[in-house]
């Protein structure tokens, strides 16, 4: 059976979008909830999950290509269907000469983060590797670090498994630099088929966590290939090979058997932990406080229409919204210097710079990486900034520099649809701004009803700091700004 790949529906306000990075290609084997393809927006990059597993049988639109939303870009053949299998690749082996052992160890920690965890290794041992290409991902409570290897080799040991928690440069696995693949004869036997022909890398890193190599397994499937029901009969058997090390966690969520009904219970993720400690102490150190208002967002919309393909000619990058409510927040925060503060002790600390966080969904959570100095910034500039951080979140890139010292932040749940939200405070600062789905209501102007494109604002702040008078004025102020963006040329 054929399913079709599709562009999700768009908001409202996003008229097209970019595809950003196919995750897959033609032929290639996935499976259930693996994501296939990114698709960029002017706001957010939205990932396209397989329903099921598949094998990819066409990419109709490529990287970079212009879309709509609910556009079909690519198809994919249901269940597990065979595919034509590239040539038979060498077994890796170390080799017998000019081999020298190199320790995998995990990158110096920031002197704020005391440990973390080996979130995914994306090798296994025996693998061939080149230099620079990403072994494994640890990861802290702010960011995602990547260990490349230093030289071209093989792995020899993956001493750390997948949820263990390290220490900074602990040693957690060897690279054998300079072995070479070796071909293994395999005219006699269907034995001697290397592991990475008879198993996928999640099953041989399995095989790894369990003390096993492919000749300690029986292979059930097609052409002896192995599953990891295959490795945990092996791991269970008395004849199999005793682990060479204990095996530190089961890297498979526990499943809990209910009769018809099942659920499975899986640790909290560093970031995930984090998130729910900032926002638990949010809530309960701070007097926090919303207030709301509206905006007509036709005038915005009407500018942006008659003059986004002359932007995105001029300086190379889409005009979006977000750009107009950063440049109608710093003019704000300008203007209410209270709300641009934090408290420190018994002390208010006055920023005299604007350093923005937007908040950004990632596949690990959202994060708030920091635009600087946007009172500095064209509108272009604030563009190009905010994709830059949207990419790099979305490939877990961020640096510790760039995911602290915001003074403010802007929340958008317009994208994924929100009409209304109290947005929770982000930690020292002293308030938070929630976008939201711009829709069309009716309302009253000089007296008629007329239909218009209107989105709510939502300010939450610390009443410790900041006055309800502050609050409403600065609101009042972004949306004079946005009804009237003329007037962000103008300073006035």
């Amino acid at each position: 059976m054929t399913t079709e790949i599709k562009v999700p529906v768009l908001p409202e306000s996003v008229a097209d979008a970019t595809v950003a990075t196919w995750h897959v290609q033609v032929g290639e084997k996935f499976t259930r909830d693996q994501v296939l393809v990114d698709i960029e927006t002017d706001k957010v990059v939205l990932e396209v999950p397989a329903t099921c597993d598949g094998v990819m049988t066409d990419i109709s639109q490529s990287d970079g290509a212009t879309v709509l939303g609910d556009q079909v870009i690519g198809t994919y053949a249901e269940g597990s269907v065979a595919v034509a299998a590239p040539a038979a690749a060498p077994v890796a082996v170390a080799a017998t000469s000019a081999v020298n052992v190199i320790d995998i160890v995990v990158p110096v920690l920031p002197e704020s983060v005391a440990d973390a965890t080996v979130a995914t290794w994306h090798v296994a041992t025996g693998d061939t590797v080149s230099v620079d290409q990403n072994l494994v991902d640890i990861e802290t409570d702010k960011v995602v670090l990547e260990v490349v290897a230093q030289e071209n080799g093989v792995i020899g040991k993956i001493i750390h498994v997948e949820g263990d928690t390290v220490l900074g440069a602990q040693k957690i696995g060897e690279l054998n630099a300079g072995a070479t693949a070796n071909t293994t004869a395999t005219a006699t036997s269907e034995e001697a088929v290397s592991s990475d022909e008879l198993a996928s890398p999640s099953v041989r890193r399995l095989m790894t966590e369990k003390g096993l190599t492919a000749s300690d397994v029986v292979g059930t499937g097609k052409g002896g290939r192995i599953s990891k029901e295959d490795v945990a009969a092996a791991a269970n058997s008395p004849k199999g090979k005793p682990a060479a090390a204990p095996v530190a966690k089961a890297a498979v969520p526990a499943v809990e058997d209910l009769g018809e009904r099942t659920q499975k219970r899986v640790p909290m993720t560093r970031l995930r932990k984090t998130i729910a400690t900032r926002l638990l102490a949010a809530k309960n150190e701070t007097a926090m406080l919303t207030t709301f208002n509206e905006v007509n967002m036709k005038p915005i919309m009407d500018l942006r229409k008659k003059y986004k393909d002359l932007f995105e000619k001029t300086h190379d990058t889409r005009l979006g919204f977000m750009s107009f409510y950063v440049k109608a927040v710093t003019e704000a925060l300008k203007r209410y210097p209270a709300i641009n503060a934090s408290i420190d002790g018994d002390d208010i600390v006055y920023h005299n710079f604007f350093d923005i966080s937007i908040a950004v969904s990632t596949p690990r959570g959202l994060v708030t990486p920091v635009l600087r100095d946007t009172d500095q910034l064209s509108m272009a500039g604030i563009e190009n900034g905010i994709r830059a951080l949207a990419l790099k979140g979305r490939d877990g890139k961020l640096s510790l520099a760039e995911m602290t010292g915001g003074t403010f932040t802007i929340t958008n749940g317009g994208v994924f649809g929100s009409l209304l939200s109290t947005p929770i405070l982000n930690l020292p600062q002293a308030a938070i701004l929630g976008m939201h789905k711009i829709q069309d209501r009716p309302m009253a102007v000089d007296g008629n009803v007329v239909i218009l494109p209107m989105m709510y604002l939502a300010l939450s702040y610390d009443h410790r700091l900041v006055d309800g008078k502050e609050s409403v004025g600065f609101l009042v102020t972004i949306k004079d700004l946005l009804e009237d963006p003329t007037r962000l040329l103008l300073d006035i």
